[in-house]
């Protein structure tokens, strides 16, 4: 992790060029300062020190890992009125054997968690993931339980990818690769479902500021 004096200092440097919105984003975000010996610092703690920069109005946060999101750490962004309520939280998978088979260290419960935890402690949080539609031995019941778990928690936005099979990765070796006409059908139907989520969550927003 990069230090936190290291990160201000950047977020310092543009606003005093005119930018006001700044994102934090990483490969691993929610492990932010894990790595520091010495140091408590960690990625609540260093958005409430970007808070104070003077020229920044709008804080947003890249992909999140679901554990993150507890009652704490809800309860300090929403202190820091300059953290914009979206929150991308990547679920890959809404069944729990695929996600199983994708080597995900998160539950749908413990996901189904962090989303009320938002939405109870923001009003009408932006909550947005990522999908992958046909990894290996996906059945039709797997794929089912996916779509209905996203229909279930209701995102804002759903961005749709088809798994792509790549040499080396482990996936690759397994069994029950899918047809590309198989993934795109179950694309389909998650790109509809989305398309109807964006816009009721807009038709929401009508009106407000």
């Amino acid at each position: 992790s990069r230090s936190m004096s290291d990160v201000k200092d950047e977020v310092i440097r543009l606003a005093q060029k005119g930018y006001q919105e700044v994102v934090l984003t990483g490969i691993h975000l929610s492990s932010y300062g894990v790595d520091f010996k010495d140091s408590d610092h960690n990625l609540l703690s260093l958005i409430q020190s970007i808070h104070q920069v003077d020229g920044i109005t709008r804080i947003r946060l890249g992909s999140l890992e679901p554990r993150i999101i507890t009652e704490k750490f809800a309860q300090g962004l929403k202190e820091c009125d300059k953290v914009c309520p979206h929150f991308h939280l990547s679920l890959q998978s809404g069944c729990g054997e695929t996600l199983k088979r994708m080597n995900r260290k998160y539950t749908t419960e413990e996901y189904r968690k962090a989303l009320a935890i938002l939405r109870n402690t923001f009003e009408h949080p932006a909550l947005t993931t990522d999908v992958i539609v046909g990894f290996p031995g996906e059945t039709e019941e797997e794929f089912e339980a996916s779509r209905a778990f996203v229909e279930e928690v209701n995102f804002f936005e759903t961005h749709i990818f088809k798994y792509s099979r790549r040499q080396g990765t482990k996936a690759a070796a397994m069994e029950g690769q899918l047809t590309e006409a198989v993934k795109a059908q179950r694309s389909d139907e998650f790109l509809a479902l989305n398309e109807q989520r964006e816009s009721e969550y807009e038709n929401a927003m009508v009106g407000k500021e």
